[in-house]
Order: structure tokens, then sequence, then C-alpha cells
């Protein structure tokens, strides 16, 4: 089959959908917000407007570059160096929401544990690339590979922010399957996780009560449980058609973080449920041509970069979506290209353009 000369239109034309969705849903949620906070309804869709630019120019960019560039020990190694040094120097800045979580500069801030899921990838990409005929090799494969991966999430974890360590270590799980990883060895990872996560969520008190709202979120529903009685309010609202774009209430008074977190509950309410089957099927559809460029491709770093990139997006919407229909426990997630937040649109958006550079050669 001859290769193709042109990147998945699906795919592109999905990534523009979504983002051109996020700037009027990230509109319509922070609004009046911004308003009361900065003087102008228009102070978080400047920010948003300006990050998705950027994030569309580095897709592009991305996008012509052959990503068989990125295998080299220089790029993958000073990547891994680099947003290991950054999550490091989170902890020597000033706090911000009782956290280590970004680095602030000009008016504009950058969360380093965006950039580590793409590096992540890099890595797992590159390492396991020749080493795909023995991954049951625990000793020279399975080991090294794990040891950045734990050094990662630890840092993580400490911002605190267990949430994305969750999604980093459920990519590193895709690649790690697509690579022919034996069932035994998630079985393995899994168990040897079970004693930390038990004791960051039972040991650590507003973890736990997050998980006690989500088994019965009506116990404590001024406090613990509020958060998800008020989404699952929102959603309800909206119907089948929605109440209409902007008009929606519980963005307003209830929803906490409507314009990132909970943006899928803003949706639903004022779209209602066709607009947020629409926003679903966007995603069903990324990962479809995602996953479909990683089948066609026969270059095995291609293929590890393309699952990753795919679950990457696809994964964080999931467990985005899910909390706010409440079948999980509130994480601090954003829906990818969707939610507010400067560096997960043009980290998402620089990825997505490496991912559209795969499909362009994949045979």
């Amino acid at each position: 089959m001859a290769k193709r000369v042109s990147v998945d239109r699906w795919l592109f034309t999905v990534t523009m959908l979504l983002v051109f969705l996020g700037l009027v849903m990230v509109f319509s949620a922070s609004a009046v917000m911004a308003r009361e906070r900065f003087g102008s309804p228009y102070a978080f869709l400047l920010k948003q407007l300006i990050w998705a630019g950027a994030g569309l120019v580095a897709m592009v960019v991305a996008m012509r570059i052959d990503y068989r560039h990125y295998k080299q020990p220089a790029v993958v190694f000073s990547s891994l160096g680099v947003t290991t040094l950054l999550l490091i120097s989170v902890f020597f800045l000033d706090r911000s929401h009782n956290t280590h979580r970004w680095i602030h500069a000009g008016g504009f801030s950058f969360q380093p544990s965006e950039l580590a899921k793409p590096v992540l990838i890099l890595f797992l990409a590159y390492f396991l690339e020749p080493r795909a005929k023995s991954m049951d090799d625990l000793r020279n494969t399975l080991m090294p590979a794990a040891i950045p991966i734990v050094a990662l999430l630890g840092l993580i974890v400490l911002q605190p922010d267990l949430g994305t360590a969750i999604a980093c270590a459920g990519i590193a799980a895709c690649i790690f399957y697509a690579a022919g990883m034996g069932m035994r060895y998630f079985a393995y990872s899994f168990g040897a996780a079970l004693v930390p996560l038990y004791f960051l969520i039972f040991h650590v008190s507003w973890r736990r009560d997050r998980l006690l709202a989500f088994m019965n979120p009506y116990a404590d529903r001024q406090r613990a449980g509020f958060h998800i009685i008020q989404s699952l309010i929102a959603v309800g609202t909206g119907g089948m058609t929605g109440v209409g774009l902007m008009e929606g209430k519980q963005k307003l008074f209830y929803l906490p973080e409507p314009h990132t977190d909970f943006i899928f509950a803003v949706t639903a309410e004022e779209l209602g449920l066709l607009g947020a089957m629409f926003v679903v099927s966007l995603f069903a559809i990324f990962l479809w041509r995602g996953m479909r460029a990683s089948w066609r491709t026969e270059d095995l770093f291609g293929r590890y970069l393309a699952v990753g990139i795919t679950s990457m997006v696809v994964l964080q919407a999931f467990i985005n979506i899910s909390v706010v229909l409440g079948m999980m426990p509130t994480k601090g997630i954003p829906l990818p290209l969707v939610s507010y937040g400067g560096s997960s649109v043009f980290v998402t958006l620089a990825c997505i353009g490496v991912l559209l550079n795969i499909t362009k050669q994949a045979e």
C-alpha cells in the first residue's frame, strides 16, 4: 500500500471541532465568573484562545516533522530530565490551591505534570521498540522501563495530584499492552499498587471523603457529596436538547469550577443529551482513528507513540465524563481540548500533531 500523502482528515476534523466546542463552552461556563473576578466576561476565553492558538501552531509544526526524528537518545533522555526537574522545581515555588502543581509566569501558568504524559509516552516507545520480543524479561526490560515511570508518578503524587498519576499509569499500561506484556505482570503491578493506593486514599481525609461521597453522595449533600449531586442535576436538567447555550443555571451558583473539571456537565445542561452525545462521539471517533493509525503503522516506535497519544486523550476524556456522571470519584482531570487549561490544551494539541504525522507516514 502506498504511503499517505496527507494526514488523517477524520482525526484532524475531530480535533478542530473539539477545540472550537471547547472555546464556546469555556466562554459559556466562565463569562459570569470572569466578570465578577476580573471585570471582563472574556478573561478566561482570551487566555484559552492564546493557548489554543499556540497549540494549533505546535500541532501544525509537529504534523510536518517526521516522528522518527524523536527516536534519538538525546531527545528522549533530555525530555525526561527536563520534565523531572520541572516536577521537582514546583516544590520550591509558592503553593496554589494548597498544591505544588503550577509554574506561574507573567499572568500565565504551566502545569509540568501535563508535560509528563507525552514524555512518558516518548520514553516507553523508544525503550520498548527494540525489546518487543523480550517483553517477558523482568530484569532487562520491564524493571528498567518501570523505574522512570514510578519516579514520575511519585513526584506527581507528592504535588499532590493522584488523578493525573493514575491517568499516567493508565497510559503506560496501554503502551505495555500494545507492546505485548504478559497479563500476569499487569496483575503483579496492580497488586503492588494496592498498598500505596490504600494509604493515599484512606489515610488522606479529603480523598477518603471523596470516595465515601461517590458511594453515597446524599449522605453529606452539603459538603463531600455536593459536587456530584450538582453535576447530576446539571446533566438531568438538560433533557434531550438542553436549556440553551449560555442559559445554564448550575454554573452560576452550584457547580465548582464549571469551566474546568465540570465543563461536560455545563455542556449537558445547555446542549442536552444530543450535545453530550456529540462530544462523546467525537472522542469515540478519535479513538477509532488513533488506533487505526497504530494498526496501520508497521514501525513499532510509531505504533507505541500512536497508542500512547490516543490513550492519553481518550482515557482522560473517559475519566472526566465518568466523574461528571457520578461513575467515578471526583478527580481533577480536564476534558481534553474542551476544559479550560492552557498547558493541557497546548500539550494535547502538540501531541495530536505527532499523531497526525504518524497517520501521514503509516503504510
